[in-house]
C-alpha cells in the first residue's frame, strides 16, 4: 500500500463551477463546426440594482485567478465521462481546456452603470462560452458587496470601517465579501484568510463571550489590557453600559484606546457614552459602534460622537440587493466569410446591445457627466482613447493572447484596485452620493460608429 504522502496533490481546478447547458452547448458546436468561431461575449448589467445611483466592479482580480485554475484534470473529466454530460470528442478537447483569447474590461474599483461593457471576452465560441458561469458568479457576488460597502463609506466620511461579515456568508464568501469591501472603501476586516489571502489590515479584540467567561466584568477588562495593551477597545455593552464605561476607565485609566457599543439606540447611547467618558477624563478613548448597520444607520450616526463603526451582515449580503444581476451574452461573431457580425438578444425586458464595444467616462471641469459606449460591427472601426480626448477610456487589458497582467493579481491588485476606487469617486457628481433609490447618478449613451 502505498504512502498518501507520496502521491502528488490534486490541482486545484475551478472548470466544474460550470453551469450544465454551457458544455452541452460545446459539445454540439464541435459537432456541427461552429465552436471555432471567433466571438466577442460582454458582461454587463441591465439595470443597477435596488435603484441605486452607480454601481462598482469587483472580483476582477479574483476571476483572473479562478481563470488560471480553469482546467479539466482526470477528476473533473471522469464526472463528466460518467454523467455522460459530453460525448468522448468533446472530452478530448477538455484534456487541453486552456483560455487563448483575450479579456478586457473595466480596472477592478471602477464605477459602471446600466449598460457598461464591464467585461469584453474575444476567443473562439469553445474557449468563450464555458466562461459565463465562473464569470458571473465572481462579479456579480463581488460587485453587489462593493456597491453596498461604497455606500456605507461615502455615508461614513472620513471615520473608519471595519468589515466583520464572515459568520452571515459561507466560508470562501466571507473571504471574497471582506475583499470586496476593502476595495470599496473599508478600512479593515475581521477575517484572517481574507488578511493572508489578500493582504488587507485585519482587526479584532474580544466579544461578550469573554466578559460572560469571567466572574466579573471587571476581571475580563482586566485580562484583556493584561494581554493586548490600554490601546485595546473593551465591549462595554455586555450587563450596563454606564457601569462598563465606569470599570473600563477606572481599569485601564484615561488613557483606554477605545470602547464598542453593540446594542441600544446608538446615537442616544453614543452621547450618553461620550459624555461619560469626558466626564472621567477619558477624553481621547474613541467609541466604536457595532449592531446591525447599514448605510442608512452609518449616516443617521452622522452627528452622533462615534469614531468609527463595525459593519457585518448587511455589507456581505449587499445590504438588500445581494446580487448585481449582470449577465454574460454574445455580442459580435465572425460569419462563415470570417466577416464580423454584431448579434443580440431581442427578448422583451432583456434585449442586448450588439457589436464591439469601446466605454469612455465623458467629464466636464473633472466632474463624470456621462457613460459613453460606442459600438461598431467590425474591430477596425472601434474607437480608442484619441478619438474623445474629452473622455476616460474605461477598458485596459487584462488578458492578452492567454496570458494575464499580473498587475491585477494577488494583494498588489487589491490594493490597486481599492486606490483606484477611491479615486474615480471623486468624478462623481453630488447627486450621486445621496442614498435614496433614484435613477443612475449618469446616463450611459450609446454611439454607433460607422
Amino acid at each position: 500500500m502505498s504512502d498518501a504522502s507520496s502521491r502528488p496533490a490534486r490541482v486545484p481546478s475551478t472548470a466544474l463551477f460550470t453551469d450544465r447547458y454551457e458544455l452541452t452547448m460545446l459539445d454540439a458546436a464541435l459537432h456541427d463546426g461552429s465552436a471555432r468561431r471567433r466571438c466577442v461575449f460582454e458582461l454587463f448589467g441591465r439595470r443597477l440594482p435596488g435603484a441605486r445611483r452607480f454601481g462598482v466592479v469587483a472580483g476582477t482580480g479574483r476571476l483572473l485567478q479562478q481563470l488560471a485554475d480553469f482546467r479539466f484534470g482526470d477528476d473533473e473529466l471522469r464526472f463528466l465521462r460518467d454523467e455522460r454530460v459530453v460525448d468522448a470528442a468533446t472530452i478530448r478537447f477538455l484534456e487541453d481546456y486552456r483560455f487563448t483569447g483575450t479579456i478586457t474590461g473595466y480596472r477592478e474599483g471602477e464605477l459602471y452603470f446600466p449598460g457598461s461593457p464591464v467585461l469584453t471576452v474575444e476567443g473562439t465560441f469553445a474557449e468563450a462560452v464555458v466562461l459565463e458561469t465562473i464569470a458571473l458568479s465572481v462579479l456579480n457576488h463581488d460587485s453587489a458587496v462593493a456597491n453596498a460597502a461604497a455606500r456605507m463609506s461615502i455615508a461614513a466620511g472620513d471615520r473608519p470601517l471595519a468589515e466583520m461579515g464572515s459568520r452571515r456568508a459561507s466560508e470562501h464568501g466571507a473571504v471574497a465579501a471582506a475583499r470586496a469591501a476593502y476595495i470599496a472603501g473599508f478600512g479593515a476586516t475581521s477575517n484572517l484568510e481574507a488578511g493572508r489571502t489578500w493582504g488587507i489590515p485585519t482587526m479584532g479584540t474580544a466579544a461578550h463571550a469573554w466578559t460572560l467567561l469571567h466572574d466579573t466584568e471587571e476581571d475580563a477588562f482586566r485580562a484583556q489590557i493584561a494581554a493586548l495593551g490600554v490601546d485595546t477597545t473593551l465591549l462595554v455593552d455586555t450587563y450596563d453600559i454606564r457601569t462598563g464605561v465606569e470599570t473600563a476607565i477606572r481599569v485601564a485609566g484615561t488613557g483606554l484606546g477605545g470602547v464598542r457599543i453593540d446594542s441600544g439606540d446608538l446615537p442616544t447611547v453614543a452621547a450618553e457614552v461620550r459624555a461619560q467618558l469626558d466626564a472621567l477624563g477619558a477624553t481621547s478613548t474613541k467609541i466604536t459602534v457595532t449592531s446591525d448597520l447599514d448605510e442608512f444607520a452609518i449616516a443617521a450616526l452622522a452627528a452622533s460622537p462615534v469614531d468609527a463603526y463595525g459593519v457585518g451582515t448587511s455589507v456581505v449580503t449587499g445590504s438588500g440587493a445581494p446580487t448585481a444581476g449582470m449577465v454574460y451574452k454574445l455580442v459580435a461573431r465572425q460569419d462563415a466569410a470570417d466577416s464580423w457580425v454584431g448579434v443580440a438578444k431581442n427578448s422583451t425586458d432583456k434585449a442586448s446591445k450588439g457589436g464591439r464595444k469601446a466605454a469612455f467616462r465623458t467629464l466636464d471641469r473633472g466632474v463624470a457627466t456621462s457613460e459613453l459606449i460606442a459600438v461598431a460591427d467590425g474591430f477596425e472601426s472601434v474607437p480608442t482613447a484619441a478619438d474623445h480626448p474629452e473622455a476616460r477610456a474605461l477598458h485596459v487589458t487584462l488578458v492578452e493572447a492567454g496570458e494575464t497582467d499580473a498587475a491585477y493579481l494577488g494583494p498588489a491588485g487589491v490594493t490597486a484596485a481599492r486606490e483606484h476606487h477611491l479615486q474615480v469617486r471623486e468624478e462623481l457628481p453630488v447627486r450621486a452620493l445621496a442614498l435614496s433609490r433614484s435613477e443612475p447618478a449618469l446616463p450611459t449613451r450609446f454611439v454607433d460608429v460607422a
